[in-house]
């Protein structure tokens, strides 16, 4: 199963292997004010109506980089999570994941059913054949509403507002030293 944001990528997707599809339309201004915890309840709730026991997602997302979807779903879920998954082994226990952290790289275990956000070194996608190009217009795409879901969009923040930062000065180059001490003395730095 695949879940994103259109069918145009969910088609690319199952040419690429997926069974099958799930698109769950947001519209209008619910779009524009989807937060991470909406789209967490919705993984959720697919993820419980689907029976799932393992759910991956992105590191994070390209709008607002917030990083707080898989934590979130796995909170909603009340599964263990595993974020930041550079390789994925599945055992007896549950799965085994490595995963870069600051200090390098750390293993850790969890057990299924389970949330893992994934990194970008975990997986090199297949390419999409023609052949399976062609299938995958032929593989269903279920479509859904948040509604469908019981899951409620209503925005839980307000963005008051967004400004630009301030402009930057343009440098000045000195002659020597002194300049540069009377300078920073002028501008109240030293």
């Amino acid at each position: 199963m695949w879940a994103t944001t259109g069918t145009g990528c969910l088609r690319t997707a199952l040419a690429m292997g997926v069974d099958k599809g799930i698109h769950v339309e947001v519209s209008g201004s619910d779009y524009e004010t989807l937060q991470p915890i909406h789209v967490s309840k919705i993984l959720a709730k697919i993820a419980q109506n689907e029976k799932a026991d393992l759910v991956i997602v992105g590191k994070q997302a390209i709008d607002d980089d917030s990083n707080q979807t898989a934590q979130m779903t796995a909170a909603v879920l009340d599964w263990p999570q595993a974020t930041y998954a550079s390789k994925i082994e599945k055992g007896d226990k549950g799965i085994t994941v490595l995963r870069e952290v600051d200090g390098g790289l750390e293993t850790i275990q969890c057990k299924l059913p389970a949330v893992v956000s994934a990194d970008l070194r975990l997986n090199e996608p297949r390419y999409a054949t023609l052949p399976n190009i062609m299938k995958a217009k032929k593989k269903p795409i279920q479509k859904l509403t948040p509604k469908d879901l019981g899951v409620d969009v209503t925005p839980r923040i307000q963005i008051v507002s967004v400004e630009d930062p301030p402009t930057r000065q343009a440098g000045v180059i000195l002659p020597d030293v002194d300049a540069l001490v009377g300078k920073l003395k002028e501008g109240g730095h030293i």
